[in-house]
């Protein structure tokens, strides 16, 4: 029996219709009896529908810093902890 864990790391082969069939259908059954997988899965299908029909746009000069000062800070964070 297919797990949720084991689901969510096959998330992207499932939606890129990148498995074999006999796996896919497998992937299929659990989603239907799980409604957490479910909706996870329908979200993330939604989510992708709604980017692909979207223009690229640029990322302000001000976010991008701000946004890698940030990641800069976490992987410090991670550094001191270990």
């Amino acid at each position: 029996m297919l797990t949720c864990k084991e689901l969510l790391a096959e998330l992207n082969a499932y939606l890129d219709e990148d498995t074999t069939p006999d796996y896919r259908a497998e992937l299929e059954s659990h989603i239907n009896e799980c409604p957490n997988c479910w909706v996870v899965v329908d979200t993330t299908k939604k989510t992708l529908q709604v980017y692909k029909g979207m223009e690229p746009q640029a990322v302000p000069d001000v976010v991008s810093k701000r946004l890698m000062a940030a990641l800069a800070r976490k992987m410090a964070e991670k550094k001191a902890c270990h």
